[in-house]
């Protein structure tokens, strides 16, 4: 019996609204509609796929169980199926079917939604052993069999500074893992991009029925300190005396890799920016951004009784300009 392959049919994803699927079958009908093919066979076949296909996805129950069907054996289009070669079979119950002439629809329609098919609720939680074998089921003391099946992959979030994904560095985080709460040493790799992954192998959700461990998928943030990512552009902030910003000057700069001297141009503004080049952070090819180094006015808390007559002077000279 070959198995039918209903969201190829209509042509959606297996992730498909429900008005999504509606509308890919209004639309298919309307094209392959005997009414509008008279006598041609092909567009009848069609037609008939179609609505069968719909039939089925186009009921929440029924595309609810359908998929149950699918995700338990992984068929394939043109799967032969015949359930006595899975041992669904209980003490005297034999499970049988026989077509139901359901507007012509398939024999695999007719096994498992027509009248007098197969009920695939008792299909799912019964049988015996033979069958099950390799596909994921484990026997169960009431006679029936479950489902073994790998946990879900869980996602959370890491925050690391620029510097850390700059340089790749090795972190210490505490989760809940399906073991309890574990500290586990994560490594940072070498300029890992803003909402990179990094997938933690077995630390997600717990399996089912003996199924293996799904995975924890943590995604990398970058937070502020002293140095901001701006695209693949690192912002770097200092502060530098008024009479530096007036009169120009060196001053060493801690960057996220190594000192550096920066050449402060005469009479820069507060908030103006110097650009050190190809000092930035790693694009996903490879290159790299620039460093801005974001130069702010701070001037002293505390300022000498000498300090405060030059201000006074510069303050004079300003008003007479100013007149």
């Amino acid at each position: 019996m070959k198995y039918r392959d209903y969201y190829e049919i209509l042509g959606v994803s297996k992730e498909a609204t429900q008005d999504q699927i509606k509308k890919a079958y209004r639309k298919l009908a309307k094209k392959y509609h005997p009414d509008a093919n008279p006598g041609d066979k092909n567009a009848e076949e069609k037609f008939k796929e179609i609505s069968e296909a719909y039939e089925v996805l186009g009921n929440e129950e029924k595309r609810k169980k359908y998929d149950q069907l699918g995700s338990a054996f992984n068929f394939t289009d043109g799967f032969d199926f015949d359930p006595s070669h899975f041992g669904f079979n209980r003490g005297n119950i034999r499970y049988e079917y026989r077509t139901s002439g359901s507007r012509g629809f398939s024999d695999f329609f007719d096994m498992f939604f027509g009248d007098g098919g197969i009920d695939l609720d008792d299909f799912f939680f019964s049988g015996r052993r033979n069958g099950f074998a390799n596909k994921g089921f484990t026997a169960n003391p009431f006679g029936g069999f479950q489902q073994s099946l790998r946990g879900e992959d869980k996602e959370a979030e890491i925050k690391i500074s620029v510097t850390d994904g700059l340089l790749g560095t090795e972190k210490h985080i505490s989760i809940e893992t399906p073991n309890g709460r574990k500290t586990l040493s994560v490594k940072i790799p070498k300029g890992i991009q803003p909402g990179g992954k990094i997938r933690l192998a077995g630390q997600g959700g717990k399996g089912i029925n003996g199924g293996p461990n799904g995975d924890l998928i943590l995604v990398v943030r970058f937070k502020e300190d002293e140095y901001e990512l701006k695209g693949y552009d690192i912002i770097q902030k200092i502060e530098v005396k008024p009479w530096v910003a007036a009169l120009g000057g060196e001053v060493t700069v801690k960057t996220p890799e190594s000192k550096i001297i920066v050449n402060i141009p005469k009479g820069i503004r507060s908030g103006g920016n110097i650009r050190i080049p190809g000092k930035g952070y790693y694009n996903s090819i490879g290159g790299r951004g620039d460093l801005y180094i974001q130069v702010h006015i701070n001037n002293p808390e505390f300022l000498s009784p000498k300090q405060l007559e030059l201000y006074r002077e510069l303050k004079e000279l300003d008003e007479r300009t100013i007149r």
